[in-house]
């Protein structure tokens, strides 16, 4: 079984000035829900059961999906009040079964060979984080990974240049937040910046599709992009 958490629960406030009848991981690209075209890849990667953590207008999201999609079983784990990132994923986390979830932001779609993240894990049994190489690091931080794919350093936003960013997909194994309690936190600054040299935590690097449908801007590179995807 193949297990993934999708992060639906963000408000979309950068994009509400063109999409703003629903939750942003469902502004319709190429026709769609973006978030369709999500789960449509995962479950032909082989993705058995996926938890949706929703909040904001989470209705939509339950309402589209139900409890099935292409044949892989659906989840939903709705937020009373946000969670952050951390908190969301710590909510979800007693859904799943395996000892391990990969875990993957809504409004993002990253093209992963999942085959050789699947090997990492079954080598290492270590958090991974995906990783992906940009021309400009100031909207997303840099992380810093050490020859053995270890990473060693995570850096604030603001930081230009080239360089390598947290592409906001994970691996993780499925006992890494309990001992957080439950609530908002994020799993970025209060998970993996601070315990960045208590604990293992590896990078993998992608160089496929990467997009974040975040800000007017790319949402309307995304129409493009994906403007086929549905016919083949």
């Amino acid at each position: 079984m193949m297990e993934a958490i999708v992060l639906a629960g963000g408000l979309g406030t950068r994009l509400r000035s063109v999409v703003s009848d629903v939750p942003k991981p469902m502004a319709p690209v190429a026709g769609k829900p973006f978030l369709e075209l999500l789960l449509t890849n995962l479950v032909k990667h082989g993705f058995t059961r996926i938890i949706i953590s929703s909040g904001y207008m989470s209705e939509k999201i339950i309402e589209y999906f139900g409890s099935a999609f292409m044949g892989a079983e659906i989840v939903h784990e709705v937020e009373a009040a946000p969670l952050g990132t951390g908190g969301a994923v710590r909510a979800s986390l007693r859904h799943c079964n395996d000892d391990h979830v990969y875990i993957l932001n809504g409004d993002t779609y990253v093209d992963l060979d999942f085959v050789q993240i699947d090997a990492l894990w079954k080598s290492h049994k270590k958090s991974i984080i995906i990783l992906r190489q940009v021309e400009d690091t100031s909207r997303y931080g840099r992380v810093e990974v050490a020859n053995n794919q270890r990473i060693v350093r995570f850096s604030e936003k603001g930081l230009s240049g080239e360089g390598l960013i947290n592409a906001g997909c994970y691996v993780m194994p499925t006992h890494s937040l309990d001992n957080f309690p439950e609530g908002a936190f994020s799993l970025e600054s209060s998970y993996f910046i601070p315990l960045v040299n208590e604990i293992e935590f590896l990078g993998h690097m992608t160089s496929g599709v990467f997009i974040d449908i975040g800000i007017p801007e790319d949402y309307a590179k995304a129409q493009t992009m994906f403007a086929n995807v549905y016919e083949k």
